[in-house]
């Protein structure tokens, strides 16, 4: 295995001339991606990394931090309430209004705004 010199660090090769890249080092390069609001190709290019390595540390990043996340539900954590209060319109029609954590509030006046509804709220229930 041959050594290549890359600013202070010496890096590992393969017998093809791959970089290893240790494994601190790939995370301090993800955790950089996540807040430079670069896309990966612009970051990979940026840090000197070719593009489907980079793309491939952060798949198994995400695999990683989802499999962790995937823990053992709670019999009570299954059932989520939400609280809905008709209230008094100056239309015939009286519109449900949604307020949800964090002061978002929504009136749902007919079926079309009921469907948009419910598409907002399976958005809003998926983790970013």
């Amino acid at each position: 295995m041959d050594t290549t010199r890359a600013g202070e660090a010496i890096l590992k090769t393969d017998t093809l001339g791959r970089v290893q890249t240790p494994r601190d080092r790939r995370e301090q390069l993800l955790d950089e991606f996540e807040k430079s609001g670069l896309t990966g190709q612009k970051f990979a290019a940026v840090s000197g990394v070719k593009y489907q390595t980079f793309a491939t540390w952060a798949q198994k990043r995400r695999r990683r931090e989802q499999s962790v996340s995937k823990a053992p539900v709670e019999a009570g954590d299954q059932v989520r309430w939400l609280e809905a209060v008709v209230e008094e319109s100056s239309r015939d029609k009286k519109p449900l209004v949604l307020e949800l954590p964090g002061g978002a509030r929504t009136e749902i006046a007919d079926g079309r705004q009921a469907a948009l509804a419910a598409m907002l709220l399976r958005a809003l229930a998926m983790p970013c």
